[in-house]
Parts: structure tokens; C-alpha cells; sequence
């Protein structure tokens, strides 16, 4: 094997569809139900959120849906993006492991939602909406929806949890700078934001209350429609770029991984690179073990019940039957905002239902240790959500040491933290803490889960 580190394909071989797991998946998923008539949803009743092209992807089964050449123009300004080897950090860990990544901190955001940012933002365009309103944690989302609104001329409006809001003003002046309006969350614009401020007005804000006062507004107006960042089928469909994209360059390296590692909130950065993979091995293909690692403050996929849940705390989403702690759950506010969600993706959930993945959680300080450890040996500073992919990602390559196993690693490290350099210092500073997961909190939610005959 050659000491090459890096791999890039041509763009002439950037890939010119999505890849789609539900073709694949063994068993089907349970079906999307309506809020008010719990019966599954028709396109119909979807249509106020999304345009027609976007739900038509929601509920395909097909393999592969084709890309749109302006999408794809867009792509070519940062894709295909880098798959990397380790090569330091394994020096540096002395395992027979081989530690590869794939970067997606190359896109002009800093992470990977642009893949589907873009994409939303020109189906939407095209069916002649006017605004997007949005939700985001950390603020990776909103940056890449104001970035690609701003490239389809769109209006953007992001609600950010105000705990993020708070914690990383820089994402903020990103989102302005792109033209978008940012707003922390819960706040008085909206009916759902004034309940929760008026029974808490210091409210640190949830993922699932600014999904709420995002799609409040957006069904409200004709000429507005609603973006999410994660967690649904079309999301995971237009972030496949990224494992169609390590599948061949994994050819170039000579290599296959044996385990595959993401960091999991929603879903969407950990189903893009590990759902291609795994719809090769569910059509035959060799298994693999897939890794999905999340925060030990939200420990959705590892504490949560696989259920029926609302998506947002108002319950004005359609229900899904996916791994969640309560849509009323409030994660405490630790510094990765973007895995900072009471539910997990229903393909994920479904993966894990099925045995097809594993889960772990971890606590912040850990991660971050391991965040430093990787910024030394090979230069990138992964954003604190990722940093969960890189702990086990060490982790993995420590096992293979003490059983002398040559094993290859691939994880995804989805974005840079150079937005979140804050939480680097209060962890220099001793001040990051590990906060503890409320079992009692997500068991009085859960006790609120909708009943369904």
C-alpha cells in the first residue's frame, strides 16, 4: 500500500445520483402519520411545508434519484470533498488500525449541510417559493440554508436554540453575512415560542421548539415554505453524495473499511456516509460494523424508546416512529447544538431496530479530549459534534491494538470547529463539564408520548 494521504476524485466522477436506503432496507418502515387524524400522510398534507419535488423524495422507494445539473454546479465548489488517511494519528496511537476520514469541513459553511441545503433551496425556488424558515442547533444548518438560499435567492429566517445562539455568536454573523435572519429560540414571534417563554422566560430553547416556531411561521404564508437540516428520508437521500463519494475513493486507496463510524443528533451526516456502504452490504455486499455515537446527555438511540413521537414540542410535525426521549424533553446545553435533539431519524431508527448498526454515547469531556488529541497529530479541529466520531474512532483503533487486529476505520468528521473555539476554551480553561443525561426528565416526556390505539 502506497503512503499516499490523501485521495481526490475528478470531478468528471462526482456522482450524478442520490443513493436511497429504503430500496434496500429488509423490512419496511413504519408509516409517517398525520398530527390530527393519525392515519399515514398523503403528499396533500405535506404540501404546506415542502414543494412537490422535495415530497415526492420524502416518499420514494426508488434506488437512486438523479441530481439536478445546478445542483450539482453548486456541488463543484467544494465537492467531491477529501477522504483522508491518518496517518499521524496512527503513528501516534502505535495500532495496526488504518484510520481514514472523510472531510466534509471543505464546503463553504464548514460542515456537511450544504449537500441538502443546496438541493432544498433550488427544488424550492424552482416551485417559486419566496421564504424558508428553519430551525438549527449549533447553527451549521442555518449557515448552509442562508448560504444556499442566498445562491437561489431565497429569503432565510433561522430560529437557533438560544442556548447555541448564545454560545456561538460567530455562527450567527455567518448566517447575517450570508443575508439570512437569525432569531434565538423560544421567542415572541411566534405562538408556540410565547407559551414556552411564558411558563419559563430564561428557557435555554430545544431543537424541537425552534422546529415548532419554524414551521408555525412557514404554514401561516403561501409563499413560505420549511427546511429541516435532518432526521427526514429526503435529507438522508441528498447527504448519500458523501459515502457514494468514499466508496470509490476508498478503491483508490486500495482499502475497505470494516467499520464505520458517524456522529449521530438526526442523523443525517452519520446515514451520508454509511448508507451506501450499508446498501451494499443489505444487496449482498460484506458486512461491516457501523457505529452510531451520540452524546451522553441525549442518549436517544441508547436510552430512548423506539416509538411514535412528534417531531417538534408543539406537535405540529407529523409523527414518526423513530428512537426518541420525549418531544418536551430538554437536552441540557452542552456545547455540541447539533446533536442536541429528543429524536432520532426514522432510517436510523429503523437501522438500528433491524441490527444493521450499533450505538454508543459519550459524555463532552472525553470527546473533547480526543477532538485535541486528533487537532495535534493531523491539523483539523473537528466541531464539537464530530468529535464524538473521532473518541471512537480512537477508541476502535486502541481495541485493534490490544488484539493486534488490523482492521480498517472509516469515520465521517463532518465539520471544523472553527466557529466553536469557545468550547475549546472552557475545556483548556477546565471549565467544560460533562452534563448528566435527566432519566427523570425524558421518563415524565415519555410518559407523553400520543397514544395510538
Amino acid at each position: 500500500m502506497s503512503d499516499t494521504t490523501q485521495y481526490f476524485l475528478e470531478q468528471s466522477r462526482l456522482p450524478r445520483q442520490w443513493y436511497n436506503i429504503m430500496a434496500d432496507f429488509p423490512e419496511p418502515m413504519a408509516p409517517v402519520l398525520h398530527p390530527g387524524t393519525r392515519q399515514p400522510v398523503a403528499p396533500s398534507d405535506l404540501a404546506p411545508l415542502f414543494p412537490d419535488t422535495l415530497i415526492a423524495q420524502e416518499m420514494t422507494a426508488e434506488r437512486y434519484v438523479d441530481i439536478p445539473a445546478a445542483v450539482l454546479d453548486v456541488y463543484k465548489m467544494w465537492r467531491p470533498s477529501p477522504l483522508i488517511r491518518a496517518r499521524r494519528l496512527e503513528k501516534a496511537l502505535d495500532t495496526p488500525a488504518r484510520i481514514y476520514f472523510k472531510y466534509e469541513g471543505v464546503s463553504p459553511a464548514g460542515s456537511h449541510k450544504p449537500n441538502t441545503a443546496v438541493a432544498q433551496a433550488y427544488y424550492n425556488a424552482e416551485a417559486g417559493t419566496r421564504r424558508l424558515t428553519t430551525e438549527t442547533g449549533a447553527g451549521q444548518w442555518g449557515s448552509s440554508l442562508a448560504f444556499a438560499g442566498s445562491l437561489f435567492g431565497l429569503e432565510v429566517q433561522v430560529f437557533q436554540v438560544k442556548v447555541s445562539y448564545q454560545q456561538k455568536p460567530y455562527r450567527q454573523a455567518l448566517m447575517r453575512t450570508y443575508g439570512a435572519e437569525c432569531i434565538p429560540s423560544p421567542s415572541n414571534l411566534t405562538n408556540a415560542g410565547r407559551a414556552i417563554l411564558a411558563e419559563n422566560p430564561d428557557h435555554p430553547g430545544s431543537l424541537g421548539i425552534a422546529i415548532s416556531e419554524a414551521v408555525e411561521l412557514a404554514a401561516q404564508a403561501d409563499d413560505t415554505k420549511y427546511a429541516l437540516g435532518s432526521v427526514l428520508n429526503h435529507v438522508m437521500l441528498h447527504q448519500s453524495i458523501i459515502g457514494q463519494e468514499a466508496l470509490l475513493q476508498m478503491e483508490m486507496a486500495g482499502d475497505d473499511p470494516d467499520i464505520l463510524i458517524g456522529c449521530t443528533g438526526g442523523g443525517s451526516n452519520f446515514a451520508g456516509l454509511v448508507f451506501p456502504f450499508l446498501g451494499q452490504q443489505l444487496r449482498g455486499g460484506r458486512g461491516r460494523r457501523i457505529l452510531a455515537v451520540e452524546p451522553a446527555a441525549c442518549p436517544t438511540l441508547t436510552q430512548g424508546r423506539f416509538a411514535y413521537d412528534f417531531g417538534d414540542t408543539a406537535h405540529l410535525t407529523p409523527l414518526t416512529k423513530m428512537h426518541t426521549l420525549g418531544s418536551s424533553f430538554t437536552p441540557p446545553g452542552f456545547h455540541a447544538g447539533g446533536l442536541r435533539y429528543h429524536g432520532m431519524g426514522p432510517q436510523v431508527s429503523h437501522a438500528l431496530q433491524l441490527g444493521l448498526i450499533e450505538a454508543r454515547a459519550y459524555a463532552q469531556t472525553g470527546c473533547f479530549e480526543a477532538a485535541v488529541q486528533f487537532a495535534r497529530h493531523e491539523g483539523i479541529v473537528p466541531a464539537p459534534e464530530c468529535s464524538h466520531a473521532v473518541k471512537a474512532a480512537i477508541d476502535e483503533a486502541l481495541r485493534c491494538k490490544e488484539e493486534g487486529q488490523g482492521e480498517t476505520i472509516l469515520f465521517n468528521l463532518s465539520g471544523h470547529g472553527h466557529f466553536d473555539m469557545q468550547a475549546y476554551i472552557d475545556f483548556f480553561d477546565g471549565k467544560l463539564e460533562d452534563r448528566e443525561y435527566d432519566a427523570a426528565a425524558a421518563e415524565v416526556a415519555l410518559a407523553q408520548l400520543p397514544q395510538l390505539g
